[in-house]
């Protein structure tokens, strides 16, 4: 699908750790899970708007 990028993951970490050092790198690996974890949100949602009868997907469909 290519949503995520390696290089937003490496940057994503290094904000949520606010400056602190302890995960330096992050592996291959991770970037496949969190595609996959992403899909998974994605299609639940999905099902959610049309069940309640809409064709736009909304953010409190996550």
């Amino acid at each position: 699908m290519g949503l995520i990028v390696k290089s937003n993951i490496k940057g994503m970490v290094k904000q949520l750790q606010k400056g602190k050092e302890d995960v330096s790198s992050v592996a291959e690996e991770v970037e496949t899970a969190l595609e996959m974890k992403v899909e998974e949100i994605l299609e639940g949602a999905i099902k959610r708007a049309k069940a309640n009868g809409r064709r736009t997907l909304q953010a409190r469909d996550l």
